[in-house]
């Protein structure tokens, strides 16, 4: 079953709502520098699903999935991270990491189903 945008993606709908989780999540924390990583991580998971659904190639487009699970990584370590310094309490922490790696399968199945069709 095809899809007509990005914003049809549960993918990227997911990515969008943790975006706002981690924004919200951040509002008072004053690590400026963990803080800016982290925001940047998580608003180029959902960007990237939608700037490679944009192309019109699909070797590119599973590159952009690509880089949207390597910034799901990087955010599940930045979080892994504020936790051990006491931004996060381990329960928040516990909800983000399984968040992430539930976009990160999910953008591994969107891999595999594409690079069987390309």
């Amino acid at each position: 079953m095809g899809y007509n945008s990005f914003e049809d993606l549960d993918v990227w709908k997911r990515a969008c709502r943790l975006a706002v989780e981690i924004y919200e999540s951040l509002r008072k924390c004053k690590d400026y520098g963990l803080k800016d990583q982290m925001t940047r991580s998580v608003v180029s998971i959902a960007s990237n699903i939608a700037e490679g659904a944009e192309r019109n190639s699909g070797t590119e487009y599973i590159r952009f999935l690509h880089i949207a699970k390597g910034s799901a990584a990087e955010l599940r370590t930045q979080v892994y991270i504020a936790q051990q310094i006491g931004i996060y309490k381990s329960s928040k922490a516990f909800e983000f990491i399984n968040e992430l790696k539930e976009i990160s399968a999910m953008l591994q199945g969107l891999i595999k189903s594409l690079s069987s069709k390309t």
